[in-house]
């Protein structure tokens, strides 16, 4: 199978990485149909992630052409919101999103609620371009105690009533950066109390000056059972990884 997955890939990739025949929605669509005419019927995610596979086992010639797509700064925050939320949604990984046709396309839908007017291939690359810079190290906490990840929602989407009494963790954003990063044994009642007015001083004044219009919130509800100190630690796990504007950097 390598050999017809090299070929196909040769076939279409016109001097381009895999990576970039893997993000590239046109390009992606003709390197599975160039399989399929080699005969292979393996799922689209098995056969693009056995691309990625044969260049990082040095199968695959060095030289490829370079992508180059400036002015990111639009959408880059999107797209990292975006994967970070498919990671612990889904526990899984940025190969692995980009290399499934069905989580490619939410995590372009999760982008493009965030900064609308991009495309596919610029949000996914974006996610490329984060992971080479090192701003996206795993989330070690999250996938030893997996939560149910709900979100990003834009607040004034957001029906209270439906966020579950139940403890967890919550991200809000604005639609360029994280402003705060918390945990609650109760999430329904924590984030009714933020967004009334919020006990942090920072995230009430920028509430206060920006409205809720711009605000965003993703909520992790975490297994029952989950002792305080692992929530507090995937807290400062968040913080960190996440770089929140208004937390105190422990």
């Amino acid at each position: 199978m390598n050999g017809a997955v090299v070929d196909a890939f040769q076939e279409v990739g016109s001097g381009w990485s895999t990576d970039r025949v893997v993000a590239d929605p046109e390009l992606n669509a003709r390197f599975i149909d160039a399989c399929r005419r080699r005969g292979l019927d393996d799922a689209a995610v098995d056969l693009n992630l056995r691309l990625l596979n044969t260049r990082k086992r040095g199968l695959l010639p060095r030289g490829a052409r370079r992508t180059r797509v400036p002015n990111q700064d639009g959408y880059i925050f999107a797209s990292e919101i975006a994967i970070r939320s498919l990671e612990r949604k889904h526990q899984t990984t940025l190969d692995r999103v980009l290399c499934d046709p069905v989580l490619a396309q939410e995590f372009d839908a999760v982008a493009s609620a965030i900064a609308p007017g991009f495309s596919a291939m610029e949000y996914r690359w974006a996610a490329l371009r984060l992971r080479k810079s090192s701003r996206l190290k795993p989330e070690i906490l999250g996938r030893a105690v997996p939560p149910k990840v709900f979100g990003p929602i834009a607040v004034p989407e957001l029906d209270l009533s439906a966020v579950p009494g139940e403890q967890g963790v919550y991200v809000l954003t604005s639609r360029d950066k994280v402003l705060y990063v918390g945990e609650a044994q109760n999430l329904r009642a924590r984030l009714k109390k933020h967004l009334d007015h919020s006990d942090n001083k920072l995230l009430a004044r920028y509430i206060w000056q920006c409205g809720h219009n711009e605000l965003m919130i993703e909520y992790h509800v975490l297994p029952k059972g989950t002792r305080t100190d692992v929530r507090k630690a995937i807290e400062l796990e968040l913080i960190r990884s996440r770089r929140a504007e208004f937390n105190v950097q422990r």
